[in-house]
C-alpha cells in the first residue's frame, strides 16, 4: 500500500466513532481495530454457556490485570444489551445499538475447548439463548493517550496487529478455570521512554493498566522463547522494517509487556469446557460508545 493510501486510511480511522466502527464490522468492512475511533474504549470478548459464568467472574476477580471485567450481557441470550461494571458508566452509555454476535470484525469459535472456526465474520449461527458475553478491557484503549504524548505504538504506525505471546506466568485458578497462564501484548519503546509509558498507562486499570514487565531480560522472566514469533498478532518490526529481535540487548528499542485480554480464550482452551464458546479474533475488538475519559475518571 502506498504511503498516500495509508495516510488516507489513517485519517478516516480517526474520524470514526465507536458505533460507526461496529456498523462497519457488521457489514464485514473492518479489519484489526488498533488506532480506530480514537478515545473510544475497545473490549475483548468471551462468550460462554451460562453454567460457566460464575466461575468466569471469579477468574476475572482473581486476575484483574490480564482479565479486567468491564461488562457482561444483561442476561443469558442477550446480545443487544450489557450490564456495565465501570463506575459511573451504565450499560446504555457503554453500548447502544449493538449486536454482540456481529459487531466485532472477526471471531473465533470453540467447541469442547477446541478451535473449530477462526476469523469468522459473525457468530449468529453459534449463539444461543443460554450464552453470556463478557467484555474484558483492551489495551488498545490507552493507545490514544500514548499517541498524544508522542509515543504511538509501532504496530499502529506500521498498520500491523499488536504481537501477543503465551507466557509461563500462572493465573490464579477459579472453578473450572485451572492450569492456565497469562497472555501478554507487547509494544517496543526506547529505554528512556518507559517511565513515561508506565505513567500514562497506569491510569487505565480497567484496560490492563501499566506494563507488567519490560526490557530484554523480561523474555526469560515471562517464559517467551522468541520475540519475533508471537502466538497471536503480527511479528514485531522496527520502524525501518527489521525484526525486533535483531536489536536484542540494545536500549535503543526494548520490549514492553502488558496483560492481554486474549488470556480468557487461552484459559477456555485449557479448561476443557463443554459446549460452544466464542471470542473475538485477537486484535479485532468490539468498539464501545464510552470514552477513555470515562475510564480514567471512574
Amino acid at each position: 500500500m502506498s504511503s498516500t493510501a495509508t495516510e488516507t486510511l489513517t485519517t478516516l480511522a480517526t474520524q470514526l466513532d465507536g458505533k460507526q466502527v461496529r456498523l462497519l464490522a457488521r457489514m464485514g468492512q473492518c479489519a484489526n481495530t488498533s488506532g480506530l475511533a480514537p478515545t473510544h474504549l475497545q473490549a475483548n470478548l468471551i462468550i460462554l454457556p451460562s453454567r460457566y459464568a460464575s466461575d468466569f467472574r471469579q477468574l476475572c476477580a482473581r486476575n484483574p490485570v490480564p482479565c479486567p471485567l468491564i461488562a457482561e450481557s444483561s442476561g443469558p441470550g442477550r446480545w443487544d444489551a450489557v450490564r456495565s461494571y465501570l463506575p459511573g458508566v451504565d450499560g446504555s452509555k457503554m453500548l447502544a445499538d449493538v449486536d454482540i454476535r456481529r459487531d466485532a470484525p472477526k471471531y473465533n469459535v470453540y467447541v469442547s475447548s477446541k478451535l473449530v472456526k477462526r476469523d469468522c465474520s459473525d457468530v449468529v449461527a453459534d449463539w444461543t439463548g443460554d450464552h453470556v458475553a463478557f467484555l474484558i478491557g483492551c489495551s488498545f484503549s490507552f493507545e490514544t493517550s500514548l499517541a498524544a504524548a508522542g509515543l504511538t505504538p509501532l504496530h499502529t504506525v506500521m498498520g500491523r496487529n499488536v504481537p501477543m505471546y503465551r507466557t509461563s506466568l500462572p493465573l490464579c485458578p477459579a472453578g473450572v478455570f485451572t492450569g492456565s497462564t497469562y497472555v501478554v501484548s507487547m509494544r517496543a519503546y526506547r529505554q528512556n521512554e518507559i517511565d513515561t509509558v508506565r505513567r500514562i498507562t497506569r491510569s487505565y486499570a480497567a484496560t490492563h493498566g501499566e506494563p507488567i514487565a519490560w526490557g530484554w531480560e523480561a523474555l526469560k522472566t515471562l517464559g517467551i522463547d522468541d520475540i519475533d514469533a508471537p502466538q497471536w498478532g503480527d511479528s514485531p518490526l522496527t520502524r525501518d522494517g527489521r525484526p525486533l529481535g535483531r536489536l536484542g540487548g540494545s536500549d535503543d528499542l526494548v520490549p514492553v509487556f502488558w496483560g492481554c485480554g486474549v488470556t480468557p480464550q487461552e484459559a477456555v482452551m485449557r479448561a476443557g469446557l463443554e459446549g460452544t464458546v466464542m471470542g473475538h479474533s485477537p486484535g479485532h475488538m468490539l468498539l464501545l460508545d464510552c470514552r477513555d475519559a470515562d475510564l480514567v475518571s471512574s
